[in-house]
């Protein structure tokens, strides 16, 4: 299906924005080859904050449970360590790597990933005109169902990685792609929905 490895990526956080002081409470990234998840990383994460009452409500992830989690200094290095230099997607990309770029500065470390994709775009240049692409309405619509609990990030990465895959799946289908490209699939985030079909005629006819 692809012709490299992608690391499907989840960041669990206190807000929207590290910029506003904003830190990581979980990650989780699974690493897709061959067609399917084979590696995975997934930790609870103590960045020494307050976990806000209305995260706790949304994700099920408690102060205790941050504050016994192991230190952010250790969880950083090793989730680099296991990106590597593999191209990096999440659903709503930029979000996942403000936080990542946020928290490796602080430590005096920096990604190495080469490409980031983002799999709400694709979405929308490859399934337009869905009613909705936050990413649990999405994977309804696509028959691509939960395993564990929607914003955590075990669940949400696992969601988003069977997402990617069904893209996959769907441009070697319709296009008779026989190896995606990461490199491809951040050339399509680059176009407008419109012109996607004509591209990818063009690039394998």
């Amino acid at each position: 299906m692809f012709d490299q490895p992608i690391v499907m990526i989840d960041f669990e956080t206190t807000g929207m924005s590290p910029v506003m002081g904003d830190r990581i409470t979980e990650v989780a990234a699974l690493r897709i080859a061959d067609g399917k998840i084979v590696d995975r990383f997934v930790s609870l994460v103590n960045c020494g904050v307050r976990v806000p009452s209305f995260i706790t409500q949304l994700t099920g992830i408690t102060q205790r449970m941050v504050d016994t989690a192991p230190c952010v200094s250790k969880v950083v290095p090793e989730l680099l360590r296991f990106i590597g230099n593999d191209a990096l997607s999440a659903h709503n990309a930029s979000f996942d790597e403000r936080f990542l770029q946020a928290e490796s500065r602080q430590l005096g470390l920096q990604p190495g990933h080469e490409r980031l994709i983002c799999s709400l775009k694709l979405s929308r240049r490859i399934f337009p005109g869905m009613h909705s692409y936050k990413l649990s309405a999405l994977s309804s619509s696509l028959g691509i169902r939960f395993q564990g609990s929607a914003h955590r990030a075990e669940a949400d990465a696992e969601v988003s990685a069977q997402l990617l895959m069904h893209i996959g799946d769907h441009l070697g289908k319709t296009y008779g792609v026989p190896r995606i490209a990461p490199a491809l699939l951040d050339r399509v985030n680059r176009v407008s929905a419109a012109k996607v079909p004509g591209m990818l005629r063009k690039e394998f006819s």
